[in-house]
């Protein structure tokens, strides 16, 4: 069996996943284009260096989930100042406990802390970094596995191009990998 066809294969076998297809070259570029000038509703930059990472891979995978599919292993999105300091991170299921006792965090909704501590001498932005995608560690060769979040943008794009119904209650993970 190809590599491919056992990635996508064990995508398919997640709980949540609807469906699971290698992205054709014209798909990645049309992604590409979008992600480059993504700004975030309060105005501030996002820098989407999963979805960067992840289009350089030799195959890219896009995952149509629900909301069974399992959370992210590690956040994916956060506030960053200057250009290595994390001043504000997405908390996950199970996390929420360990941040409620902190007096150094500012809430923003239900599942995102700002650290009050935390000041940047120059801009802010969000990040979305890549995500580990450890189920494809079992696919014999690939390395450089990376998984991550489009911008509603590149999922309606990547929705209109394989004729998929734009529904709400499903979301689009992307994950590349390199075979060596």
């Amino acid at each position: 069996m190809e590599p491919v066809e056992r990635a996508v294969n064990i995508i398919k076998a997640m709980t949540g996943t609807r469906l699971a297809f290698p992205l054709n070259e014209e798909t990645v570029e049309a992604v590409k284009r979008i992600e480059d000038c993504i700004k975030s509703q309060i105005g501030l930059d996002v820098v989407n260096e999963g979805v960067r990472q992840c289009l350089r891979r030799q195959h890219v995978i896009c995952v149509i989930k629900d909301t069974r599919f399992r959370p992210p292993p590690e956040p994916t999105v956060l506030m960053m100042g200057d250009t290595d300091m994390v001043i504000g991170t997405e908390i996950l299921p199970g996390q929420h406990s360990r941040y409620r006792e902190m007096d150094n965090i500012c809430w923003l909704g239900d599942d995102f802390v700002v650290f009050t501590d935390k000041a940047p001498k120059s801009k802010e932005f969000f990040l979305m970094p890549p995500v580990s995608f450890p189920e494809l560690e079992q696919v014999p060769g690939a390395a450089n596995i990376v998984s991550c979040s489009p911008s509603p943008l590149s999922d309606m794009i990547i929705k209109n191009h394989y004729g998929l119904e734009d529904d709400p209650k499903l979301a689009s993970i992307l994950v590349g990998f390199d075979m060596s």
